[in-house]
């Protein structure tokens, strides 16, 4: 009796401990508010001084919110590598069991072309529309060639990877082409596969690997809340608003593009294969939002493949393809709005006159373009890839490096959407979505703690020859 009654009250401290803590979610939107804040006092407080060249030193509270910033970018960099190779081969394995690997590869380009297309559309028309190159205001001293070009090339050099781990030199030390680590995860998991039984061990080896990965992912998400805090801070405090000014339509129109694919375009694709928006947004909130204050589709890849499996129903042997290959092909903020819409106003600004040619090129390079730039991703590389298919000045990228950031922001968010949204799409189409996930989509289910490998293994048991049959109509 009294071993029954000591019970509940031993539980009851716990349960009071946790429901002092809020959700996720809400945690998230504390720390936008935060961010907001703490950038507008450093932004407030001025530059700590100048240094020998001239350049403002930032003050000790920008410095801390980029540190924190950069800090959690960097851990979640740290875990692309290992999740996207151990991850593909685990898939590959588990592909298996599906007869339809080919058609899933072929339906997530068809739709990775067909919402790049219908973007494309929209940056071209809001440029001919809002005229942004002849209404601005920019100083034409600020004309300068970039750092970085891009050229069609870029793709077959960007698949061969320089070694067996897809690392290169950098000016900050070694760095990743996602590229190359889906090349070398297919073409590991195939080998294993040709190899047969004495095989086995490794994928067994791969299978563990990758739980622990996952584990180490799970601990570095719970970090959000204060990487957002940084992240954002540092650009509020860094970039302001006032470049925008000189810039101001050209920036409005880049934003009311991006809004038009995030609430119109991927609704209405949602809609037509009867998927509920709303549920997607819900479900893909948290690796949309990061993208917004990280900059980074690449930085984000472990939170959305994470959304699009554990979220939305899509199956991890498919996702774990389709996710990092959409993460350095499928940017319809960077390679489709930004693009067309800057090339106008680079030619606007120049007194140059585009035909119709030249904006079919605009849209073949911005459907196509992105695969070609894929081994050098970046939407400075994508415009030079666009002015010089179309024979502009390439010095015209410098008139908008100054508010590029705050339109990166955005751009990165409809990355990220896009990425999550082909393969939620494409795996309803096929008939191997879990529709009970999708509809029950949260947030919250992203993070809650317990074990991810658990539920990983759950889903595995059930199997992808065990969902519905893909729809005949």
């Amino acid at each position: 009796m009294s071993t029954t009654a000591a019970e509940p009250e031993s539980e009851a401290p716990e349960k009071r401990r946790r429901l002092k803590l809020p959700s996720f979610s809400t945690q998230i939107v504390i720390s936008l508010i935060l961010g907001v804040v703490l950038g507008w006092i450093a932004l407030t407080i001025g530059p700590a001084g100048v240094d020998e060249e001239g350049e403002d030193i930032a003050n000790g509270l920008t410095e801390t919110l980029s540190v924190i910033g950069s800090s959690f970018v960097t851990l979640l960099r740290t875990i692309v590598p290992p999740l996207v190779i151990t991850a593909i081969i685990a898939s590959i394995a588990n592909l298996r069991k599906v007869t339809n690997a080919a058609r899933l590869a072929g339906q997530t380009l068809l739709w990775f072309a067909i919402t790049a297309l219908v973007s494309v559309s929209f940056g071209i028309a809001l440029g001919l529309i809002l005229q942004p190159g002849a209404r601005s205001g920019v100083d034409a001293s600020q004309v300068r060639e970039p750092g970085r070009t891009g050229s069609w090339t870029d793709f077959l050099t960007g698949l061969i990877p320089g070694n067996f781990l897809g690392l290169e030199a950098s000016e900050n030390g070694a760095s990743f082409n996602v590229l190359q680590l889906v090349v070398i995860g297919i073409v590991v998991g195939i080998a294993a596969l040709k190899t047969g039984k004495s095989a086995e061990p490794f994928l067994e080896f791969n299978k563990s690997a990758l739980a622990v990965v996952q584990k180490v992912l799970w601990w570095v998400i719970r970090l959000a809340p204060i990487g957002t805090i940084g992240l954002l801070g540092r650009a509020v405090a860094t970039y302001g608003w006032d470049a925008l000014a000189p810039l101001g339509t050209y920036a409005v129109a880049i934003y009311i593009g991006l809004a038009l694919v995030l609430f119109l375009l991927y609704p209405v694709v949602l809609r037509a294969n009867g998927l509920n928006p709303l549920r997607f947004f819900r479900g893909a909130w948290p690796a949309i939002q990061l993208a917004f204050v990280s900059r980074s589709s690449i930085g984000t890849l472990p939170v959305t493949e994470r959304v699009v499996t554990r979220n939305l129903g899509v199956p991890r042997e498919y996702a774990s393809f389709a996710v990092p290959f959409g993460a350095t092909t499928k940017m319809d903020g960077c390679a489709a709005i930004y693009p067309a819409l800057s090339a106008i106003f680079v030619a606007q600004f120049f007194g140059l006159e585009l035909s119709l040619w030249h904006y079919l090129l605009i849209v073949f390079v911005s459907v196509v373009g992105s695969a070609a730039t894929a081994g050098v991703t970046g939407a400075t590389v994508m415009l030079t890839l666009t002015l010089s298919t179309l024979g502009l000045p390439l010095e015209g990228v410098g008139l908008l490096l100054a508010i590029d950031p705050i339109l990166d922001m955005g751009r990165t968010a409809v990355n990220v959407a896009g990425q999550a949204m082909v393969p939620t799409v494409v795996a309803k189409r096929e008939g191997i979505l879990d529709q009970e996930q999708y509809d029950s989509a949260n947030g919250e289910d992203l993070f809650r703690d317990d074990e991810p490998a658990e539920r990983e293994a759950a889903n595995e048991q059930r199997g992808p020859a065990r969902r519905p049959e893909p729809a005949t109509a």
